[in-house]
C-alpha cells in the first residue's frame, strides 16, 4: 500500500492538474462501503496534502474534490443500505467481518445523526455508518446534510494534515 501512495504521490507531483480528480476518487473509494476496507487511501490523501504547499497545487479544488468524493462514497453506501437492508450482511467481505455491521447499527442507534459526522473520522465506521444509517432507515435529510458538512471537514483535516507535515518535512530539510 505504501508504494501505491508513493507511485500516486508521484504522479501528482509530476501532473498537477491530475490533483483534484485523483483526490475526488481516492475520497469516494475510501468512504465506500466494501471498497474501503480493502484499500485504504487515507495515506495517499495526506501525503497529496502534503504537496499542497510544496508544489504550489492549489489547496480549494482539491479540499471541494476531497468533499465531493467522500460525500458520493457514503451516499452510495447509505443508498446500498437503505436498498439491500437483509442482504447486506451476507455479502462479502461483510460476511467475514461479522462484527463491523451490528458496530455501526450501535454506533448509528446511540448518536443518531451526529454518528455520521463522528463515524467520517474512525477508520472502520468510515465506510460502516452510512451503511447502517441506510439499513435502519435514517432521515434522508438529515443523513446527506451531515454527510456533506462531515465530508469537507474530513478532507480539509487530510490535506491540512499533510500540508503541515509536508512544510515541516521541508524546514527540516533545509535546517539538516
Amino acid at each position: 500500500m505504501e508504494d501505491f501512495a508513493r507511485a500516486l504521490t508521484d504522479f501528482v507531483r509530476d501532473h498537477q492538474g491530475w490533483a483534484a480528480p485523483i483526490v475526488l476518487a481516492l475520497a469516494f473509494g475510501e468512504s465506500l462501503a466494501f471498497i474501503s476496507l480493502l484499500i485504504p487511501a487515507w495515506g495517499a490523501l495526506v501525503a497529496i496534502g502534503a504537496l499542497i504547499g510544496v508544489t504550489g497545487i492549489s489547496f480549494w479544488p482539491v479540499w471541494i474534490a476531497g468533499g465531493i468524493g467522500a460525500a458520493l462514497g457514503d451516499w452510495v453506501s447509505y443508498w446500498f443500505g437503505f436498498k439491500y437492508k437483509e442482504q447486506v450482511a451476507q455479502m462479502w467481505p461483510l460476511s467475514r467481518f461479522p462484527e463491523i455491521l451490528p458496530r455501526g447499527e450501535a454506533f448509528v442507534r446511540k448518536w443518531g445523526v451526529p454518528s455520521i459526522f463522528i463515524g467520517r473520522f474512525f477508520g472502520p465506521l468510515r465506510a460502516s455508518v452510512p451503511l447502517a444509517a441506510g439499513i435502519f432507515e435514517m432521515s434522508y435529510w438529515q443523513f446527506q446534510i451531515a454527510n456533506f458538512v462531515s465530508a469537507l471537514v474530513w478532507s480539509a483535516a487530510l490535506l491540512v494534515f499533510g500540508d503541515v507535515i509536508g512544510k515541516l518535512a521541508e524546514w527540516l530539510w533545509r535546517v539538516v
